[in-house]
């Protein structure tokens, strides 16, 4: 078995410094980007402090791109790719960061709000893989943003600030549930049963307002009097704040998440516990390296989309052709732009596709293979393949690539680990990295070990997100 050491040990204490505030740094951006659009926004906000300009304003002055420059591209406020122009033509290649920003979790339907029993609810239908189980009786947050007729966007935020109230999935009282927990987990809780709480208060006045005459009224019509009060009332409630209209649900997208904040875990504070860090972990440190390393000798880009969670489908999903257009208009604001140019500067281009690995975990010692394990404090993780059951799905890097990216990593001191998901036949999953090697670039998987992957809140150690940053860091100046 080839030996990993735990970087722990070797930290001095200068290290162990900038890994705090680096950890203190991550855990902002998290309970900054909870859904794939904050994300975009506040990797913006960051970015133009450490002065990069949009690539519209580029075109917008119609000046051309020098080495040095740094830009970034933004696609319907869902992807972003950021770039640092190297020394050598666009043509020569990239060397690349792609990680993804979106998580699982639960979305508002289009037509959701409903009363039943004078309580009122807005239903969902649950995004990426989850186990269902896992998300009743937490304290959730909405995010989002409506869409109006007029084009006018209003955000939305709910559940957050010490102050704001919280919605929650309720699950049945143990006392009763004895047919329920006969079933299995992934049907325990049903995905039609993911509906969200959000009122239980009629509209007030409602209830004597619209109740029938006692003359002519029968406990039938007067119940029919009240109903739906309790709905009106949170619909009241949307109209004050966001000025919003039940057929506004129709152009929303409003997301559940947990309502937590990004926290120290464990006695030694060694931890980092937070929702949604599959795979904004990878993303944070990938942001982290570029806006660390000043112009190099290839053109450095970070690339953060969205849609992994369901198979990297639509207009910003790494199937799009986001980066591969943004790449092409990059190129014309250099004055390098030829198609067979743009086919160059992909094909030749290296990326690491930074994703997170299943950490070992003692507890299910079962399903892991201990040689083939990642492991909390040793550093970054690649996998030569992904897929399930025979490799299906994977990109599967080649010897030669992955013998250079552990050489400087070697000469840049930066701890890494392979590892694969799960013992074969056991499980699997996918990335963007088969998507990116269409191009015909380099392309490998890599990433951070997770603990408790896809549940509401998971686990990351600090020193493997340090030593992520070192590694990518490193890849960036020297692959």
């Amino acid at each position: 078995m080839i030996q990993k050491e735990n970087v722990w040990n070797s930290y001095t204490e200068e290290q162990l410094a900038e890994l705090e505030a680096l950890s203190k740094r991550y855990r902002a951006f998290l309970d900054a980007g909870k859904t794939e659009r904050e994300c975009v926004a506040e990797t913006i906000r960051i970015a133009r402090a450490q002065g990069y300009c949009s690539l519209e304003e580029i075109q917008a002055a119609g000046r051309l791109l020098q080495p040095g420059d740094k830009v970034y591209a933004v696609g319907m406020e869902k992807t972003i790719a950021l770039f640092v122009i190297g020394e050598r033509p666009l043509e020569d290649g990239m060397r690349i960061l792609g990680a993804h920003i979106d998580s699982p979790r639960l979305d508002v339907k289009q037509d959701p709000l409903y009363e039943d029993t004078e309580m009122a609810y807005l239903d969902t239908h649950y995004y990426g893989g989850i186990k269902k189980y896992q998300w009743v009786t937490v304290p959730l947050a909405i995010h989002g943003v409506v869409a109006k007729k007029d084009g006018t966007k209003v955000q939305v935020c709910v559940g957050e600030e010490d102050d704001d109230p919280v919605v929650f999935v309720s699950d049945l009282l143990i006392h009763l549930s004895g047919e329920q927990l006969e079933k299995k987990a992934r049907v325990v809780i049903e995905g039609e049963n993911l509906d969200i709480l959000v009122g239980s208060r009629p509209l007030p006045g409602e209830n004597r307002k619209n109740r029938m005459p006692a003359a002519s009224g029968s406990a039938e019509s007067a119940s029919e009097g009240r109903k739906d009060a309790v709905k009106q009332n949170i619909l009241t409630i949307l109209r004050e704040k966001y000025d919003m209209e039940e057929e506004d649900f129709l152009s929303a997208e409003l997301e559940i998440v947990p309502a937590d904040k990004a926290r120290d875990c464990g006695l030694d504070r060694s931890m980092i516990m937070a929702y949604g860090q599959d795979d904004r972990v990878c993303a944070y440190t990938s942001l982290e390296a570029l806006l660390s390393v000043p112009a190099q000798e290839y053109t450095c880009c970070c690339l953060l989309v969205d849609k992994e969670e369901i198979g990297s489908v639509g207009a910003t999903g790494m199937q799009s052709r986001f980066f591969e257009n943004t790449v092409a208009e990059l190129m014309e604001c250099a004055g390098q732009y030829r198609e067979l140019a743009l086919r160059r500067a992909l094909s030749r281009s290296r990326m690491l596709s930074s994703d997170v690995s299943a950490a070992y975990d003692p507890l299910f010692s079962g399903v892991f293979e201990k040689k083939n394990s990642a492991y909390f404090g040793k550093g970054l993780v690649f996998n030569k393949f992904t897929g399930s059951r025979g490799k299906s799905g994977s990109n599967d890097a080649n010897a030669e690539y992955i013998a250079s990216i552990r050489a400087l990593l070697d000469r840049h001191g930066a701890a890494y680990q392979t590892a694969e998901l799960g013992k074969v036949d056991t499980g699997g999953g996918g990335t963007i990295a088969y998507i990116s090697a269409l191009y015909g670039m380099e392309v490998i998987d890599s990433g951070v070990a997770v603990l408790n992957m896809h549940a509401p809140m998971e686990v990351t150690s600090k020193a493997d997100v340090y030593e992520a940053v070192k590694g990518y860091r490193a890849f960036l100046q020297e692959a």
